[in-house]
């Protein structure tokens, strides 16, 4: 631990431009992947930064959600990333800026948020993607660049999954096989064109500043169809019919969403079979089963 204090109040202070020397420390929750402190400065207290730590093989997980939350926060209130790295060779850490959350964020607001996010597309030609990996919960996610949406989704998303799932002894098998085929069918009617991804959009990863602001963290990033991040906000828990109004008047949704949101969060689903166990086998395969009878 004195090595992590001290390489953060190195880092925190070359970064800001203001030394910072860490007066108090305390741990809050930091998700069921991280362990979590809050710290604030010997000189002014009402300076704190938030700070996860993990072991130093899993730094590449803190570059990438900087790297996310940098993204995400052209378009909407993030924790900004202040710095990262590995101290003692044993511990990683990312620090970000701490924010007061206070409850769920305004609906309204954040699907007005959300769409600006959506709005934001990557550099140059079109495409599929992310500058990296990352991951979703602690489950690798391949973000190899692609100039289709559905080779993306299914050499990126769907097969990786089916096949970590087939390891842990739960195969998809023929039904499986046989949704794969037919991923091109969900788009005769409808192009995706790419949007910057929260990647990871529950209720669990949004909150709001005291004033409903919307905040969003915990990022999975990358350019998709902006449909995945819609249909994740209805998987645990969403924000409401305002919400959902507020995004479709900002950017209107496509009416094959509907159907296309049992395709999306397919991925989540089995992710969960991947880190769970098998109580999420059974919808699961209920939603492969839904999915090839449309």
């Amino acid at each position: 631990m004195p090595h992590l204090i001290s390489d953060l109040e190195s880092a925190i202070s070359a970064t800001t431009g203001a030394v910072f020397h860490v007066k108090q420390q305390r741990s809050v929750g930091g998700g069921c992947i991280n362990q979590a402190l809050v710290i604030s400065d010997r000189a002014n207290p009402a300076r704190q930064y938030f700070v996860k730590t993990n072991r130093a093989a899993l730094h590449h997980m803190f570059v990438a959600e900087a790297a996310g939350l940098a993204a995400l926060g052209q378009g909407m209130r993030v924790p900004q990333p202040m710095a990262h790295g590995v101290s003692g060779a044993a511990t990683a850490w990312l620090a970000l800026e701490y924010l007061p959350l206070a409850g769920s964020p305004d609906p309204a607001a954040m699907g007005a948020a959300l769409a600006r996010v959506h709005r934001i597309a990557p550099a140059g030609a079109p495409r599929f993607g992310w500058e990296m990996d990352n991951t979703i919960g602690s489950t690798p996610q391949s973000n190899r660049w692609h100039d289709s949406w559905i080779d993306f989704w299914r050499e990126e998303r769907l097969l990786p999954q089916f096949k970590l799932a087939r390891q842990n002894g739960c195969d998809f098998g023929a039904a499986g096989a046989k949704l794969l085929d037919k991923i091109p069918e969900f788009f005769r009617d409808y192009t995706p064109q790419p949007s910057l991804l929260h990647g990871d959009l529950w209720s669990g990863n949004a909150a709001g500043l005291a004033d409903g602001t919307p905040v969003v963290f915990d990022p999975a990033c990358y350019f998709g169809d902006r449909e995945c991040d819609l249909a994740m906000t209805e998987l645990f828990g969403g924000f409401g019919s305002r919400f959902l109004a507020a995004y479709h008047a900002a950017w209107p949704i496509d009416a094959g969403y509907a159907q296309r949101k049992t395709l999306y969060n397919l991925y989540h689903i089995v992710n969960h079979v991947n880190l769970f166990g098998g109580g999420y086998e059974g919808q699961a395969r209920q939603m492969i089963a839904d999915l090839l009878r449309a």
